[in-house]
Formats: structure tokens, sequence, C-alpha cells
């Protein structure tokens, strides 16, 4: 059996009563912590324990080029890819930076750039080809590539256990790739989803439009998602949706990051539903396409701060707010404990 038909971790049925019992005995009125009460049983449940912990993170961001970047569909050149590569090894990247504020294991891998990349501190080489193939054009990859992708995302979540994990990417030209692949998920209008990207202005957003809508059209109306990520993908967003299952199999918590990995989450979804179990969404992303991802996640996204980064910085600057609902559910008296009285009734 290939791994990615492995079932999917079950939630730990007691440690979310236990965790909601717990809830019930602190020193608040019931429910008065909001979404702080809803994550902390959630993450009991995922770690099996009535008090989580996230001490150990991991951040995992996963590069490759696209070589639907030959039609002038972002503001940069594919050389980026393998300069922000390099950023984020010498530690310059916001990603960096974040991982290093929380304490953080951030590892790249790098799947394949235009530019090719000497041996640098942190970052896994996984080269599958220089860049994905045009989906304009052909296939974006073929059934070897896709599952070399997906094994990488695997490996990733593998190499570093951890308590949480995060999935990045960076990649000229992927948010082409994501949107249409959020277009064929939700069978929307492109005209609906497409964004600037890195920057295009409103002729570049149409330009990229009607590339996407002409690579739809070229690849018909195969929704199974490993068809959608082999027609319309790249070898980052596979890898994502590669360690988004390898989570739920492992039982490891994920905090997703915005469009693109949001859009890769979902593909995870399509592959096992159960896979939704394991996932809090960490931000609102501002690329347009989010709005209407938003309608199919199973949680709200837990920050909307106007980011459209990408790198997983967003569900870096997600961590903290974690952190804090373990903490006050662990650390909260209960009423028994601080001799206070409970409502009457």
């Amino acid at each position: 059996m290939n791994w990615i038909e492995q079932a999917v971790k079950p939630l730990d049925p007691q440690a979310v009563a236990a965790a909601t019992a717990r809830q019930q005995q602190l020193t608040k009125p019931a429910g008065a912590l909001g979404e702080l009460e809803v994550l902390a049983i959630r993450l009991a449940g995922m770690q099996g324990r009535t008090c989580p912990q996230l001490d150990r993170v991991s951040i995992a961001v996963f590069a490759a080029d696209h070589g639907v970047a030959a039609e002038g569909v972002s503001a940069y050149p594919q050389a980026v890819t393998a300069e922000m590569v390099r950023n984020f090894a010498q530690g310059g990247a916001a990603i960096s930076v974040a991982a290093h504020a929380l304490g953080a294991e951030l590892r790249v891998w790098n799947l394949g750039t235009v530019v090719e990349l000497e041996p640098l501190p942190g970052v896994e080489s996984r080269v599958i080809a220089a860049q994905s193939g045009n989906l304009l054009r052909a296939a974006a990859m073929t059934s070897v590539q896709l599952q070399q992708a997906l094994d990488v995302g695997r490996e990733a979540v593998l190499h570093l256990p951890a308590e949480l994990f995060i999935g990045g990417e960076m990649g000229i030209g992927n948010t082409t790739a994501a949107t249409a692949l959020a277009a064929a998920l939700l069978a929307a209008p492109v005209a609906d989803l497409v964004g600037p990207g890195t920057g295009l202005d409103a002729k570049g957003v149409a330009h990229k439009c009607r590339i996407i809508e002409q690579a739809l059209a070229r690849h018909g109306d195969d929704r199974a998602p490993l068809a959608l990520l082999a027609s319309l993908g790249g070898f980052e967003i596979a890898a994502l949706t590669g360690a988004y299952l390898a989570c739920a199999q492992q039982g490891t918590p994920v905090l997703v990051d915005g469009f693109i990995c949001t859009v890769a989450a979902l593909l995870a979804c399509r592959i096992n539903a159960g896979v939704a179990d394991w996932l809090i969404f960490a931000h609102h992303s501002a690329e347009p396409g989010y709005q209407r991802l938003c309608a199919m996640l199973p949680s709200r996204p837990l920050l909307d701060l106007g980011l459209r980064l990408g790198e997983g910085s967003g569900a870096a600057t997600a961590v903290p707010l974690l952190r804090m609902a373990c903490t006050l559910h662990a650390g909260m008296a209960t009423f028994a404990e601080a001799a206070v009285s409970e409502q009457d009734g």
C-alpha cells in the first residue's frame, strides 16, 4: 500500500472529555475565554492528554519553481526563488526570524529551482527537476514526480518530530498554480479567485486570469485530487499536501498558513477527509481567492491581519496564541483549588 492510503490517526475522545471537564472547573464563567477554550480542547484531543503543550514546533518551507512563470504571471523573475532560499538559510527572511523568536526548528526543502543552488545550512536538497511543467501547455508533473513531491512532504514531517507542524512555501508563480487548483476544487470562476500574488497590477491580474482559465480548459474536468495536483500543481504544493497527510497519519497537529497552504490542505482533505481533524487554520489571507476558500474550511482562521507573504509566516504569527491557550488551560486554578464560589444552580 502506498503510504498516502494509510489511515489517519483518530483524535482521543477521553482526552477531549477530560479537557472539556477541566475547562468547566476553571475560575471563569463558562465559555469566557472563547476560542482559546476551543483550541485547548482540540489540542488535547490531538495530543491525547488533558493539558496539551506546544514546546516543540517544526517549520518546513518547501521551495520550487513553476514552468507557468514563462507566461508572465508574476511580477518577479524566477531567480527570486533560489535567492529567497539563500535568504532563509542566512536567517534574513520573515519565517527565519519568526522561527528563531519561537524557538522553532526550521528546515527548507528545495524541490527544484531554475537557478541551481549550492549546499546551504538548513536546506535539504530534494531536487525533482529545475521546475514543474508549464501547466498552460502540459501537465505540471508526471505521476513519478508527483509521488516524489508527496514523499518529500512526508519526509519533512518525520525528519523533525514535533508537537506542532507548520508548512510554508516559496516559488515564483505558485499563486497561479494554487488559484487554478482552487478554481477546480471549488468549481468557481477564476475571476472570483485570482489575485495579485507578489504584486501584479490590474492588467497583470487580468492576464493571469486568462492563463488559468485556458489551463483549466486544457486539462478537462477530472476533479480527483491527485489528478488535479499532477495537472495544475507544483512540487512545493504537492509536498505540502503530502506533509498534511503525514501529520494526520502520525497524529501531529498542523497550523495551516495562508492561501497556497490552505489549497494544499483542502487537497489533503479530499484525499482523506479525516485530515480535517488535524488542521488549525492560522490566518485569513489577503489573497482574494481565500475569501471563497473560507466557506470550505472545517474551522475558522484564528487571525485576520491582512497577511499575504507566505513562507509559513502567518502560521508562525499564530503560535503564541495557541501556546497561550495551552498555558491558560493548564495553569488556571479550579474553583475548588482557589476556594472561589461557582455559579448558583
